[in-house]
């Protein structure tokens, strides 16, 4: 009977390995899913700090879903607005620097060859190596080169600012309809005990979600991310509580 079981790989075999992430675009992929991630945290704990403020001065449904809308319109497009001047500034600021690349390789190619012979160099590799890694890239795309050696920044994946936008557009937005429609559609004694679990639920998930993102530790990003909602949400009901009782 012959064995089937898997065998480990070659190590001597080149190529990546097949428990690790090489997709093309990974890295713009990740930026996404953690602008969606912080998007959705950040309109969960603003609506929720909202709608319960104004739960604590008022019992009426309809100024409930007035400030929820508000805040939410007001929250989801602040965020795509700011995400499209941060992603934009940055992208201008890649194309800048691409820019000077390419007009240094067609003025000065030599030097430009020695300096990535000598970064590579600096990165452990020897000078005979270093120098035949950097003509052999420079023959394939000196430009792509240069910049992910020299300048971190890969040509072939700049950031898409239209992009960051719509991804907190709509994560914001979805993360604030979860404490809107949980103030708005239980009946009065249980709008507040609703609220509050449901959003330290969807905290405890954006918590958990961001950490893994990242590779970071699990606990302490929940922890964190609760504690932070949860004190939001105690702040603004106690703000709202007491202007509801001087009758402001």
């Amino acid at each position: 009977m012959s064995d089937a079981s898997p065998q480990p790989p070659d190590a001597d075999e080149p190529g990546p390995h097949p428990h690790e992430p090489h997709q093309e675009g990974l890295g713009t992929r990740l930026n996404w899913l953690r602008a969606a991630v912080l998007g959705a945290n950040d309109g969960v704990v603003s609506t929720a700090g909202l709608v319960v403020g104004v739960a604590g001065a008022t019992d009426s449904r309809s100024a409930l879903l007035t400030a929820g809308l508000a805040g939410l319109l007001a929250g989801s497009l602040s965020m795509a607005a700011g995400e499209y001047v941060s992603v934009s500034t940055q992208r201008d600021s890649e194309q800048a620097a691409l820019a000077v690349e390419r007009e240094e390789l067609a003025t000065t190619p030599q030097a430009e060859l020695d300096e990535l012979a000598g970064l590579l160099q600096d990165r452990g590799i020897s000078a005979d190596l270093a120098r035949e890694v950097a003509e052999q890239l420079t023959a394939r795309d000196a430009l792509g080169a240069h910049a992910r050696v020299e300048l971190g920044i890969d040509p072939d994946e700049l950031a898409n600012p239209w992009h960051a936008a719509w991804a907190s557009f709509l994560s914001f937005t979805i993360g604030a309809l979860l404490p809107l429609l949980a103030i708005v559609l239980p009946p009065q004694d249980w709008r507040l005990a609703i609220t509050v679990a449901a959003v330290l639920i969807a905290l405890v998930s954006c918590g958990w979600g961001s950490a893994r993102l990242g590779s970071a530790p699990v606990r302490p990003a929940v922890i964190r991310n609760a504690a932070g909602g949860a004190i939001a949400m105690a702040v603004t009901y106690a703000v709202g509580s007491l202007l509801g009782a001087t009758g402001v």
